[in-house]
């Protein structure tokens, strides 16, 4: 089978034609604002079929995993489709045992169109494999599952014209290693080094070597785009070009500023380049920049007189409602796309037909954490202001029960309806050290009640208000500080009273995620009740 890839077929004119400057510089002013998302959707893997663009990403300890996001012009993005809807049943990815997979789970994924048929690998820290998913239906066909051993990181894949496939990935030395064609492992002693050392273009003191390897031929040439972190600067891209897929491979720095790095080139129909890349932006997440991208003596030359510009010579953008956050009725039998949930599901214990127009949530066992209870319902909180509401029948909640909206994160913090002993309350709870509010690091397993208030109702409505007009370093992982967060309930679903204090909101490492929104419900006492959700509604503020 000969495989042939879509950059293969750009014709020299088009990639190494030129673009005035002055002109580029004019145009972007007019256009759609970047970043593209304003969202956590990191670690993007991009490629174009025809007109159409698909985006796959990383979601950890979501599930559905590996969101597939379509868009005709780079602009305006919506999810279409998952990779899969688990990786494996351990304690780990079930919530069990006191375990959980924060800051794990699958990372980085790379997607492919060769030969009629969509290809999107990934890895998994906990079942420690590696992951080829398989569809002719990227938008609503059924996704054919390969794994094997070892779960090789950030990894990309190159498919050659003779049929062979090859995975490349590494940290500093970057690797090479050809894959069976049945995609069921690595062929034994494949492995062989590609680059050396892949940062060194960047410095020879880095406190993050070469990683998140992504290749593309283009024009003949194979051209292996990395990300970098030269000490005390900022995240930095990398590029090394070969005429053979083994090299010899000669490298630059091609990218440096904002912290905007890891991601690839992408070019539309009608010749025009880009470099899709993510910056770290606080609380809301790792979220995707589009670049324009030269060609200069066969080399990417990124960014507007070498920066991230503000705009962008695209469609204007429509912004994330409907396409990568969105409202729900709970009208149907599943959930929207735009949902996910954390960790892996218990089906039994969920469901939208048992009473119509509702989610309703069960238990069967005790929590006493907000992070370890399960079927916890979640979506992508957004910039740069958001709001999150929803309403919720309380009446079934059995005695030590906890319902309600929350924000999840390594720092989070919820509204809710607890019924103790029969007698209902409103609660606003957080793990910010007890008695702050702007404290670090947050309790890791611990969490307190910030206020308690009366409730005279079964039914009743919980809002949080996100936002993340960051004013701090957003070059940075880890920094916190500055985005905020504020907690609202409601008997009548119209007038709003606040509850607790700000939620000092933090993107933390062991999270590794940007927060988000999410319906939950668990008991502390006796399992076997049930929360009903009528509705979530979400909106820019």
């Amino acid at each position: 089978m000969k495989f042939n890839c879509l950059l293969t077929a750009i014709s020299a004119a088009a990639i190494f034609a030129g673009c005035n400057q002055a002109q580029q510089q004019e145009a972007v002013q007019l256009g759609t604002p970047n970043p593209i998302i304003w969202a956590d959707v990191p670690d993007m893997s991009m490629m174009r079929v025809g007109d159409t663009y698909y985006m796959s990403s990383t979601t950890m300890h979501m599930n559905p995993g590996v969101p597939i996001m379509k868009s005709k012009d780079l602009s305006n993005w919506e999810i279409v489709s998952y990779a899969y809807d688990i990786l494996g049943e351990k304690d780990e990815t079930m919530l069990l045992n006191g375990k959980n997979t924060y800051g794990k789970g699958s990372w980085a994924s790379c997607i492919r169109y060769v030969g009629g048929k969509y290809f999107v690998s990934t890895f998994d820290q906990v079942t420690a494999k590696t992951y080829f998913f398989t569809t002719d239906n990227i938008e609503g066909g059924k996704w054919e599952r390969h794994e094997f051993e070892p779960s090789l990181h950030d990894h990309t894949v190159v498919f050659e014209d003779d049929g062979k496939v090859y995975m490349i990935n590494g940290n500093g030395k970057i690797f090479i290693r050809e894959i069976k064609p049945d995609f069921s492992g690595v062929v034994p002693e494949s492995e062989k080094v590609l680059i050396e050392n892949a940062g060194l273009p960047a410095g020879e003191d880095l406190m993050l070597g070469a990683e998140g390897s992504q290749m593309f031929k283009i024009n003949g040439k194979y051209y292996l785009i990395n990300i970098t972190w030269p000490r005390g600067g900022m995240r930095t891209v990398v590029c090394h070009r070969a005429d053979n897929l083994f090299g010899p491979y000669e490298g630059k720095m091609v990218f440096q500023d904002k912290g905007v790095a890891q991601g690839g080139l992408i070019d539309t129909p009608e010749g025009k380049w880009y470099a899709y890349l993510f910056g770290d932006r606080g609380a809301v997440g790792r979220i995707p920049f589009i670049v324009p991208v030269e060609w200069q003596d066969g080399w990417p030359v990124f960014g507007v007189n070498g920066k991230v510009p503000d705009t962008l010579d695209l469609p204007k953008s429509k912004g994330l409602i409907p396409g990568i956050v969105d409202s729900d009725d709970f009208d149907g039998d599943k959930p929207k796309i735009v949902w996910q949930w954390n960790h892996n599901p218990v089906n039994s214990l969920w469901s939208m037909t048992e009473r119509q127009g509702f989610l309703r949530l069960k238990t069967d066992r005790t929590d006493t954490l907000f992070t370890q209870s399960r079927n916890m319902l979640t979506q992508r909180t957004f910039g740069p202001k958001c709001s999150g509401s929803v309403m919720l029948d309380a009446s079934k909640l059995n005695d030590g029960d906890i319902a309600g909206l929350g924000l999840l994160a390594g720092q989070f913090g919820f509204v809710a309806v607890k019924n103790d002993g029969g007698k209902k309350s409103i609660v606003m709870v957080d793990n910010m050290p007890e008695g702050e509010s702007t404290g670090w690091p947050p309790k890791r397993g611990v969490q307190h009640v910030v206020e308690t208030l009366p409730a005279d109702a079964d039914v009743i409505y919980f809002k949080a208000d996100c936002d993340f007009t960051r004013e701090a370093d957003n070059s940075l992982i880890g920094s916190h500080g500055i985005d905020k967060a504020e907690f609202y309930y409601s008997i009548d679903g119209t007038n709003w009273n606040h509850i607790g204090h700000t939620l000092n909101m933090t993107y933390s490492l062991d999270h590794f995620m940007g927060q988000r929104y999410a319906l939950f419900y668990y008991s502390t006492k006796q399992p076997g009740g049930c929360a009903d959700f009528d509705w979530y509604k979400v909106s820019y503020l």
